[in-house]
């Protein structure tokens, strides 16, 4: 046991059944623990537990009594009270947010007197109530806001080491726990002699408070009992007493030496200060490269490779914040900016790694932030990592040289190469939109929704660009990986209330990129304060001093640094790559390793029971293995294994020089163990004959089994034992419900209850076992990826758990059959392909920084949360993303940026340590209408999904349903108050917002929220499991579809891409209004193409498009379009190519007539229409504006 941590609630996440978990802060260092200075051991210290794994601290308020959530009043949906003035002023708030904080709720204050909906750091005392659990229409009943001053909370359960760590996680915020350190951005020195010293396996690192007041004050003292896993990894040899049935000869196999996997802390730093950007831009902005040299794996830059990112010969991966461990290790050993010092100590958890907040200068008792409603305008200067720092005096007083203009005008002043003026004197006249301003942006133009029907732009929605000089535009991060809500971040908490819009960040830190800057420098420079990585947006005081842009700390700028190796010029830091690109990698030292690269380990386990086998998925899986077995990631290393299931679990022996493989049966599936530990996963190369015998053999191996049971549970807990030395990634193929040993589930949907408008249940895990499991993997460096090709239920609330906890991705195919549904046979064909071949990172981990004064709480995607803003990804892949919601803690008055970074640490499958680092910078606002001018509404609308999927799990569907309601109701009507002469009759919105309600109700009616119409209960798990993995530019065409008329393309408007002309079809409405019996109409679903043909359509177009003569001959299961030689195929096959080449995963194709079953499917997707239990668009807009009437 560690010492007491302060508890935080969060929500139920993606619906944990135990609302007590504690979880400890897990995982495993692998070097020996190392002396580090004092000032390393900050706040982020966990505590660590001797045992075989530890989760992370992730803490849980117990249950909260029926008098605190029955509260009569109807309550506005979103907690409007300031976050730090909750209870008595005179005490800090207790508690933490819930997973949907934002769709949260105040009990004692009518829905009048709400001013603060987004209060992001406020803290209800209900565990799990991310949203409110009764509502009346559209306003919520509030969940009490009473504190619960001194709640004692009883030890952890035994089996509660796999605390209720959910896929959302809440985490308080700095202002709340300032005494705490749990997500300040301060740091606690801890003494050398309160560190524990464990030279190799589990450490027991612990973090002593310095003040037990503070521990009294937060009512957090846990004392926390864990007992071990009793489930260790048996590597031993064949047990005599185990039936093992071998069928061939069982040959020895040496095992490759792997690291072990150990447990490691993790330091981290969520919050970084504001950015003080005032050094002048370079005088080349960024670094342009030649066309030729676009497409290449990378340009090497004497010690630095300008890489462009994804190749397939070497999978890039992204890197996670973990990259600051080389950060503290330097800070422990150097006094120089750089951290890949190979001098520097290595400590052993990935918190040291990582790299913590901000060290040396926090004090662990530092009075409460005061709150956010409350300006600070003082520009006395206050002791660095106090409040929010005013002009610092080591900054404000610097003499720099002989000021030097801009060779630009288009340079912004703050952006100087050396001389400077600080950001902070810079802000009075930068003005409300910080660095341009403009009239009347068309932004805020006032849109009257209930008159102007036709809102829905042509042509994809775009990105808002950040109001930002022109020059920081071509620097700022891309929007396809670092996104946020606001474009204009609000000064001041107190503002972001007034809003009612949610502030958040929603990244893709791994897509696929063709052009990435790779850093090959030994020296990677960082902030020696809050380890941010130097980037565009820092100032340069002159050429031997950088400011960091997050906390405004001074730094040196290493000897090695002022070499630019672009130019092969000395003195030009500036001019560096590292400050010319906002998304670089680097390549990282073995101070960012805590063991030596793993090799790429691919374990797959099928399911062939009766089931599975009538199914006849394994061929198609064997199959594509066999096209795709030298396009894995890997090197020379990499290593593969198969287990198979049904009743019994069956083992694969193709250790080299065997002439055929050997399967081993354990039939004893409640004591399971490995036969043949040292042969089971074997070198990919050295085997590849013996592997692809056993594939091409695996199908019809299985052929006449009767085996109707499935024991997937003990197929699991073998798949663990063989990866935990190594680490790697386990794909699990299955078909029915697990029916036999651990992990056995009952099935619970109840079909009648399909179309119910009242309550959905069972959205949330049957048993912990999956979770607990993916923890233990996670542990080892494993993730698990679930392949679920279901005819039936199959509880997928459940299962999805294996593969959310440990990092993972989930693939559903409903009514799974290899001949009766070949949409579905060749959705899994493509998805295999693009999965097998894309690029992957193991054993990683991710952190975000952000300016002082805004603070991360809760977290969105598939990860484990190993600290209090460290994530950690066994795996990480290109189609995964993520959210995170935030709050501004302190008032932003002293600067006009501010800056967001995220770095990705992570192995690539060719054991290269690489950190991929994005950055993004927006401008800070001090009015109302400007953070409307901000808004952007598309990744509002995938925030409050995410938030409301937590909500349906924590407390109901209809709680979110509403939630999400009520969104459109807060802001509108806040924005509408703003604006003066506007008749009740009317419902305005700003031009940026337009969009929302529309949105709002396309989600409403996704299978993740909708009632009334028949929805399987997997379908809408999977569905929610979507929203929280996806990027939001593949889950805005899950939310609202694009609609083509594609039966009159033309060459009139086209693009032309690479020697392709590609006709461009206006956006249609998503009505049955727009469809007409004589064309045809493509429906652009993200993972589906919907090709729906009207009954006269012109046979000119049946013919050549379709290859069939009239409209009666076309098939039901057409999934293919031929390839005719005439212009309207060409046009229809050039622009349907064009919108799957913009996406990893390559959709299929569904040709829908009117008797097509599917053609359901295709008309519940025209949302602006009105079903038996929804809205229709128009009806929705008028209960909208009865909502702000009222």
């Amino acid at each position: 046991s560690g010492p007491m941590q302060s508890q935080m609630q969060f929500p139920s996440g993606y619906g944990s059944n135990l609302p007590n978990y504690g979880a400890p802060p897990g995982h495993y260092s692998q070097v020996p623990n190392k002396a580090a200075a004092s000032h390393l051991d900050n706040q982020y210290r966990a505590s660590y537990y001797p045992g075989y794994y530890s989760a992370p601290a992730q803490n849980v308020m117990t249950s909260v009594g029926s008098n605190v959530l029955n509260a009569q009043e109807p309550q506005q949906l979103y907690n409007n009270t300031p976050p730090h003035s909750r209870g008595s002023s005179d005490r800090p708030v207790q508690g933490a947010i819930s997973s949907a904080s934002y769709l949260h709720m105040s009990a004692q204050q009518s829905y009048s007197t709400f001013d603060n909906h987004y209060s992001t750091s406020v803290s209800s005392s209900v565990a799990s109530q991310g949203f409110p659990l009764n509502s009346d229409h559209y306003a919520m009943p509030v969940v009490s806001g009473a504190m619960h001053p001194n709640v004692s909370y009883p030890p952890v359960a035994a089996g509660g080491v796999y605390g209720q760590t959910f896929t959302s996680q809440s985490l308080p915020a700095v202002g709340q726990f300032k005494e705490t350190n749990a997500f300040s951005s301060q740091s606690t020195s801890v003494p050398h002699s309160l560190q524990q010293h464990v030279p190799v396996g589990y450490n027991t690192l612990s973090t002593v408070s310095s003040a037990q007041s503070v521990q009294d004050n937060l009512s957090r003292n846990v004392t926390r009992s864990v007992a071990k896993v009793n489930n260790q990894i048996n590597t031993g040899g064949i047990d005599s007493s185990q039936p093992v049935h071998s069928v061939s000869q069982n040959v020895p196999f040496t095992k490759p030496g792997a690291g072990t996997s150990t447990s490691s802390a993790v330091m981290s730093s969520v919050r970084s200060p504001a950015p003080s950007l005032s050094s002048k831009p370079p005088s080349s902005p960024s670094v342009t490269q030649s066309p030729e040299l676009a497409l290449q794996e990378g340009m090497q830059y004497g010690g630095y490779v300008n890489n462009q990112a994804s190749s397939a010969p070497t999978p890039l991966s992204s890197s996670s914040d973990d990259e600051e461990e080389d950060e503290e290790d330097e800070e422990a050993a150097l006094d120089s900016s750089s951290t890949t010092s190979s001098a520097s100590p290595v400590l052993n958890n990935y918190d040291a790694l990582e790299g913590g907040g901000y060290p040396e200068t926090r004090s662990v008792t530092s009075s409460p932030v005061p709150a956010p409603s409350v300006l600070q305008t003082s520009k006395a200067s206050k002791p660095f990592g106090y409040g929010y720092p005013a002009l610092q005096p080591g900054y404000q007083n610097a003499t720099p040289p002989t000021p030097v203009q801009p060779s630009n005008p288009g340079h912004h002043p703050g952006f100087q190469h050396y001389p400077q003026a600080c950001v902070n004197q810079l802000s009075s006249s930068l003005g409300g939109l910080s660095l341009q301003h403009s009239q009347q942006p068309e932004s805020l133009r006032p849109v009257n929704l209930t008159h102007d029907r036709n809102i829905l732009p042509v042509s994809s929605v775009p990105a808002p660009v950040p109001n930002l000089n022109s020059d920081l535009r071509k620097l700022n991060c891309s929007p396809d990986s670092f996104r946020c809500t606001l474009t204009n971040i609000p000064q001041t908490q107190a503002l972001l209330n007034k809003a009612k819009l949610p502030l958040g960040l929603l990244l893709h830190p791994f897509r696929d990129l063709t052009q990435l800057p790779v850093i090959t420098s030994s020296t990677i420079v960082r902030c020696r304060s809050c380890r941010t990585y130097i980037n565009p947006f820092v100032s340069f005081i002159d050429q031997r001093r950088w400011k960091c842009n997050l906390c405004y700390r001074v730094n040196d700028v290493p000897e090695e640094f002022m070499y630019n190796p672009l130019t092969r010029s000395y003195g030009e830091p500036h001019k560096r790559p590292e400050v010319q690109n906002s998304t670089v990698e680097f390549i990282a030292s073995s101070d960012y390793m805590l063991r030596p690269p793993q090799p790429a380990v691919y374990l797959f386990v099928l399911d062939v029971s009766h089931n599975a086998v009538e199914a006849g998925y394994l061929t198609i899986v064997c199959q594509s293995l066999l096209e795709n077995l030298d396009k894995l990631p890997g090197d020379s290393r990499t290593r593969i294994g198969f287990i198979t299931f049904d009743s019994t679990v069956q083992f694969y022996n193709l250790q080299e020089g065997l002439s055929q493989p050997q399967m081993l049966i354990v039939s004893d599936i409640d004591d399971i163990f490995l036969p043949t530990p040292d042969s089971l996963l074997v070198n990919l190369h050295e085997s590849k004959e013996l592997i692809k015998d056993l594939l091409n053999a695996l199908p019809n191996m299985f052929t006449n089994t009767r085996e109707t049971h499935s024991a997937l549970g003990p197929a699991l807990q073998a798949a663990f034992k063989l990866m935990s030395p190594t680490g790697g990634r386990i794909s699990v193929f299955q078909t029915q419900l697990p029916s036999l040993g651990a992990g056995l589930l009952h099935s619970r949907e109840d079909p009648n209850q399909r179309s119910s408008t009242k309550v959905v249940q069972h959205l949330g895990p049957a048993t912990d076992f999956y979770k607990k499991l993916a923890l233990d993997c996670s542990g080892q460096q494993t993730a698990v990826d679930l392949f679920l090709l279901s005819s039936q239920y199959s509880d997928l609330a459940s299962l999805a758990c294996m593969s959310k906890y440990s990092a993972g991705c989930i693939y559903y195919y409903p009514s799974f059959h290899r001949s009766h549904n070949p949409t579905q046979a060749e959705k899994l064909q493509k998805d295999l392909k693009r999965y097998l071949t894309r690029k992957i990172g193991f054993e990683a981990v991710m952190r975000i920084r952000c300016t002082k004064g805004l603070s991360i709480h809760t977290f969105h995607g598939n990860f484990f949360v190993r600290s209090t803003d460290l994530l950690s990804l066994a795996n990480v892949n290109p189609d995964a993303g993520f959210a995170v919601q935030m709050s501004i803690e302190e008032s932003l008055t002293d600067t006009s940026l501010v800056c967001f970074q995220t770095a990705l640490l992570y192995t690539s499958s060719k054991g290269e340590r690489r950190i991929r680092v994005h950055t993004l910078c927006l401008p800070v606002v001090s009015s109302l209408s400007d953070v409307y001018a901000g808004a952007d509404v598309q990744a509002v609308v995938c925030l409050l999904a995410n938030m409301a999927v937590d909500r349906s799990v924590s407390s109901s569907l209809a709680d979110a349903r509403d939630a999400l309601v009520n969104a459109v109701v807060d802001s509108l009507a806040a924005y509408m108050s703003t604006a003066s002469n506007l008749q009740q009759s009317m419902l305005i919105a700003p031009n940026s917002l337009k969009l929302f309600p529309l949105y709002i109700l396309a989600l409403l009616k996704q299978k993740a929220f909708r009632t009334g119409t028949s929805t399987r209960l997997d379908d809408r798990v999977y569905a929610m499991c979507q929203i929280k993995s996806q990027p939001l530019v593949h889950l805005m065409k899950m939310i609202h579809p694009n609609l083509y008329r594609i039966d009159k393309l033309t060459d009139e408007s086209t693009i032309h891409v690479n020697d392709r002309v590609v006709p461009q079809p206006p956006l249609q409405k998503l009505s049955a209004e727009k469809l007409t019996r004589e064309g045809a109409f493509l429906m652009d679903c993200g993972s589906v193409f919907y090709l729906w043909i009207g009954k006269n359509c012109d046979n000119n177009f049946i013919k050549d498009v379709l290859g069939y003569p009239n409209y009666a001959s076309v098939p039901q299961k057409m999934t293919q379009l031929p390839e005719v030689d005439a212009p309207s195929s060409e046009r229809t096959r050039s622009f349907i190519s064009w919108l799957r080449d913009s996406r990893p995963l390559s959709p299929v194709l569904q040709v829908i007539k009117d008797e097509n079953p599917a053609k359901t499917d295709f008309f519940q997707h025209l949302i602006e229409d009105r079903t038996e239990a929804a809205f229709s668009y128009y009806e929705f807009l008028l209960n909208i504006q009865q909502q702000i009437c009222k």
